[in-house]
């Protein structure tokens, strides 16, 4: 199956909290780009359902607190989740997220690896 996703991205582990209703949810990331992530969980939301999450980055005393579209999504299969857009309203705190992801891509993979995904972009 072809990759249209418009960012490269890395594996990797975060932790994420959201609601729904009135439950709230912790899960893990399975991967994160400059442009969104996929939440590995069995609980998705509906495609389309946007969101406010928070995401737990290693070096940052606080998370992120981000808006989300949930673009695709299954509960079934060896990888139940959700994959989410990340919703911008100012571009500054999208250059800052960015510039995190951008690091941790280098953290993970290495400054070759990630130098060669990032210009995917």
């Amino acid at each position: 199956m072809p990759d249209h996703r418009e960012h490269g991205r890395t594996p990797i582990e975060l932790k994420v909290d959201y609601k729904k209703l009135n439950s709230f949810f912790a899960d893990y990331t399975k991967n994160i780009s400059k442009g969104g992530t996929f939440i590995r969980t069995r609980k998705t939301l509906p495609i389309g359902t946007r969101f406010l999450f928070r995401l737990a980055v290693p070096g940052r005393a606080e998370p992120f607190e981000l808006a989300g579209e949930v673009v695709h999504a299954s509960a079934q299969g060896d990888e139940p989740g959700m994959g989410i857009r990340f919703v911008w309203a100012d571009d500054r705190d999208r250059a800052e997220f960015e510039a995190i992801v951008e690091g941790l891509m280098q953290d993970a993979l290495g400054p070759l690896v990630a130098r060669k995904l990032l210009r995917k972009a």
